[in-house]
């Protein structure tokens, strides 16, 4: 019996012994005297039993079933289920359930059928707290930025590092997947969010040499701020960088990271796929607007923080490495190994040893800038040669021996210390008569 009816109870066993009139019992119970009347007319007739709910210990009229619930659990065991790793949640199994069989459960009718029947578990790994940075106000003030390496294609693939960025007041997501967490991989990622959503204003990352680096020894005395390769595309596109000290820090994207963890490797273990390409078409053509139909708010303020994409012939300047390389005195410039000599008969301020611009696109292409002018070059299948000294004249000097074999020149050391050893007599200077 609920708490209510065993209220009914103690208040209609105090009529009964004539300490309370109905009339009383009525306030008490907060019920009209007629309802009490009916309640107490009851309570005579089957005394305690006769104040219990007519339905308490029968089946629901909106229960399910029970050839539905066979069903249902019959397929969560066939297709949703296994090892803890790979057994589908009460709402992942619902929405495939109404995706792919057609049949509609509530997620959580779901979950009790299932912890009834063994399938599903409470027990959550309990980790140590930590208080929850407040959202940012506006869509695409800040948009968090990380790469989770997983087996996301569970042995039908290699395994691979998915880019994911969400953003901070939204989370809205948008994801790549590929081999490494590397320059290229963090550009691919955000040409993908600017094409939909435009310039963010600031990127939260971790400490990674992709996206923030220390300064050398040099540049703390010239007092300059240390860029990487992306920092420095980024800084043309007026994004901020700032790097997380912990994992906590960014702990909307780690978050995000658990999601996919758990439903996109389910989801794409039933589609089969088995390569990167076919992951990132699925991501763009399906999984990510459902995802962000499902997780995604509103921000707080309606404001869009996102500036204008720029065209695609700045992109192309701004999405390139850059590496600054010493002119040598035959013209050629040496990059990564590859001889890169430049054309002559052109006409560009500065001389040999110079520095000039060597910029890399993704695609392998290349260019080299000197002041700011392009510069024409070729590349060299091997080294250059270099240019050997002039040999030395050598000046043939005779030497005079003398004839005499006795002549010091002829006698060795060891035959000369005995008269090196003689005492020395020291004459005296001739005196005049």
């Amino acid at each position: 019996m609920s708490s209510r009816e065993l209220e009914r109870v103690e208040v209609m066993g105090r009529v009964a012994s004539g300490a309370l009139k109905l009339v009383h019992a009525a306030e008490t119970l907060e019920l009209s005297y007629r309802q009490t009347k009916r309640l107490w007319r009851r309570y005579r007739e089957k005394g305690r039993e006769g104040l219990k709910h007519g339905h308490a210990g029968q089946a629901s009229n909106r229960g399910k079933p029970k050839k539905l619930r066979r069903r249902v659990l019959q397929l969560i065991q066939k297709k949703y289920s296994g090892t803890e790793a790979e057994r589908f949640g009460p709402t992942l199994a619902a929405e495939h359930l109404a995706e792919e069989d057609g049949i509609v459960v509530d997620h959580e009718t779901l979950r009790r059928w299932m912890l009834a029947e063994g399938l599903w578990n409470r027990q959550r790994k309990h980790k140590k707290h930590h208080q929850r940075r407040e959202r940012k106000a506006h869509f695409g003030e800040l948009v968090q930025l990380d790469g989770s390496f997983h087996d996301w294609l569970e042995g039908r693939g290699p395994r691979g590092c998915l880019m994911n960025m969400v953003d901070d007041a939204t989370g809205r997501t948008v994801t790549r997947l590929g081999k490494e967490e590397t320059i290229w991989a963090a550009v691919g990622v955000l040409r993908t969010w600017m094409e939909q959503y435009g310039v963010p204003r600031a990127l939260y990352t971790d400490w990674k040499n992709v996206y923030k680096r220390k300064a050398t020894p040099a540049e703390q005395l010239r007092g300059q701020v240390p860029l990487t390769q992306f920092g420095r595309m980024c800084q043309k596109l007026g994004i901020k960088i700032i790097a997380a000290s912990t994992p906590q820090a960014k702990g909307r994207v780690e978050r995000v990271h658990g999601v996919h963890q758990d439903r996109l490797i389910k989801k794409l273990r039933r589609k089969g796929i088995a390569s990167y390409q076919a992951a990132n078409q699925y991501l763009e053509e399906k999984y990510l607007a459902e995802h962000n139909q499902r997780f995604a708010r509103t921000a707080a303020e309606p404001e869009d923080y996102h500036r204008r994409k720029p065209p695609a012939w700045e992109l192309r300047q701004i999405f390139r490495l850059e590496t600054e390389r010493a002119i040598g005195n035959d013209w050629v410039i040496r990059h990564h190994g590859r001889y890169l000599q430049l054309r002559p008969g052109q006409r560009y301020r500065g001389s040999n040893k110079s520095k000039a611009l060597v910029c890399e696109g993704e695609d392998g292409s290349m260019a080299i800038y000197h002041q700011g002018e392009k510069i024409a070059f070729t590349e060299l299948p091997q080294a250059p040669p270099q240019a050997t000294p002039p040999r030395s004249v050598i000046v043939q000097v005779r030497v005079r021996r003398p004839a005499k074999k006795d002549h010091p020149w002829r006698q060795s050391y060891k035959s000369m210390q005995p008269a090196l050893a003689a005492p020395t007599v020291r004459l005296r200077p001739y005196a005049s008569p």
